[in-house]
């Protein structure tokens, strides 16, 4: 079932999503040639961590990720083929990488999630096109987010603006509601499917529309280490995420500063 948030739940969320954000915004500033992956995710535990030094014991700040499902980190580092849900190692980043950082944060009891990708120090022209229109389509599902709509005139507007560039969406993996719990419905994908769910936007939903764009099929396969999800021909990918709320005049991002 799809929930519906009250103004007091959805200005609860805007306040976590905006520590999530500046969290976000510093981790980002990290990211170079020779940097870990595990160092990133060393930061946001101390960033999150900073971020609780002055709210009461109750409103502590959480990593949404640590222990969900077995997940063993705070930060996910996906890494050129991985697409999401890579667990922070010792790999060190080089020159002309592609990373994603996946970061979720649990405030006053609720969930917001957000996901950036960034280019490791120089890049190809590839993985700068592969970023900015991953970027885009974010931006493009998001003007799709109306009282009315469905969440098939998301996913139609997400993917034909990918393929349009080149590219393919990401299958079997999707945006999602957010709120009392980390993944709530509905599911939403970045292609359409006949099996999806088309429910009509309300004002008041709270979900995350989260791109995720290959150079290659868009089809996946997990990781040796049962976490990651990694695109199945080895192809590199990026990933954008946001949390947001309905409105009546549309989406209002609160993963936001």
């Amino acid at each position: 079932m799809i929930t519906v948030k009250t103004e007091e739940e959805i200005e609860i969320m805007r306040e976590g999503g905006k520590k999530l954000a500046k969290v976000m915004k510093a981790l980002t500033k990290m990211v170079k040639p020779g940097i870990t992956t595990q160092e990133l995710n060393r930061a946001a535990e101390a960033l999150v961590s900073l971020s609780s030094e002055a709210l009461a014991k109750e409103d502590k700040i959480v990593c949404s990720f640590l222990g969900y499902d077995g997940y063993p980190a705070c930060l996910c580092t996906s890494v050129n083929e991985e697409i999401v849900h890579a667990v922070p190692s010792a790999r060190v980043l080089e020159e002309g990488d592609v990373l994603s950082l996946d970061l979720g944060i649990f405030y006053k009891g609720y969930h917001t999630d957000m996901a950036v990708t960034v280019p490791v120090g120089k890049v190809s022209p590839e993985v700068k096109k592969l970023v900015q229109v991953t970027k885009k389509a974010l931006e493009i599902g998001i003007k799709s987010v109306k009282p009315g709509n469905t969440f098939n005139d998301i996913s139609w507007a997400i993917q034909q603006y990918i393929e349009e560039q080149g590219f393919n969406a990401v299958r079997d993996l999707c945006g999602h509601g957010i709120g009392k719990k980390l993944h709530e419905d509905p599911e939403i994908l970045n292609y359409i499917d006949k099996r999806a769910e088309n429910a009509v936007i309300q004002e008041g939903m709270a979900f995350c529309l989260e791109p995720m764009v290959a150079v290659g099929s868009g089809e996946i396969k997990k990781s040796k280490d049962g976490h990651a999800y990694e695109t199945a021909d080895s192809s590199l990918s990026a990933h954008f995420e946001h949390t947001m709320a309905v409105t009546k005049n549309g989406a209002k991002i609160l993963t936001v500063i």
